[in-house]
């Protein structure tokens, strides 16, 4: 099984490992935020696109945790082993909840597209979308420049699905204006059916990695195969 993080014992490196960790803990701080947020206000506003960026963003809270886990094991110097070994059987239970996840939303909006449930419009939701658009960027910028110092694949692949994440918030902030200000009660739903394709790419992701022990970007379809 290949090694995600390379072993070099310098003073450099134990400061990158150290922002890192830092960064992570920003990282796991802002998705207890946004899951709770959008997890409420999508059950009380009956938005689909709320709920799949919401139980999404649990996902990444926990997958996000794994690899914080392994970047603290790595600062106090113990062998990885163990941890390469929990990331992986992690990596299969995020792939099994992305794509479980997938079909409830795939399953939730073509019902509210027969049925016209329309969501009621949420400012609180609008506002959770702009903050991850501009937030999660900033988080790739971070995890990628330590990822490429310490040469962790694991978190260069952690800072792909934070791109991936503000790709999600996009989407769901353009449903969100269109259902509020158009009145387009389809644009949730729709929304929330193309929030699906994030959602496939990041468990094929995920599926890699549980399969090979070696990760790869959200989307990267050469090695995702």
């Amino acid at each position: 099984m290949a090694r995600t993080v390379t072993s070099s014992p310098t003073t450099t490196r134990t400061q990158e490992v150290r922002l890192g960790i830092w960064i992570e803990l920003v990282s796991i701080g802002w998705m207890i935020v946004e899951a709770s947020v959008a997890l409420s206000v999508g059950i009380a506003t009956h938005s689909v696109s709320l709920q799949g960026f919401g139980f999404d963003s649990i996902i990444e809270l926990i997958s996000g945790s794994i690899l914080l886990w392994r970047l603290v094991v790595e600062r106090r110097g113990s062998s990885l082993e163990t941890i390469e070994q929990a990331e992986r059987r992690a990596a299969w239970v995020t792939a099994i909840g992305l794509f479980l996840l997938s079909v409830y939303i795939v399953v939730d909006g073509l019902v509210s597209l027969f049925t016209h449930t329309q969501a009621q419009a949420s400012w609180w939701g609008v506002g959770l979308a702009i903050a991850a658009a501009i937030i999660m960027p900033v988080l790739w910028q971070g995890k990628l420049r330590v990822a490429k110092r310490i040469g962790s694949v694991a978190l260069k692949a952690d800072a792909a699905c934070s791109v991936t994440c503000a790709y999600m918030s996009i989407t769901l902030l353009i449903g969100l204006l269109l259902n509020r200000f158009l009145g387009w009660w389809w644009a949730d739903p729709l929304a929330g059916l193309v929030l699906v394709y994030f959602l496939v790419q990041e468990g094929r992701e995920a599926l890699h990695e549980a399969r090979t022990g070696e990760s790869c970007s959200c989307g990267d379809d050469d090695c995702c195969e």
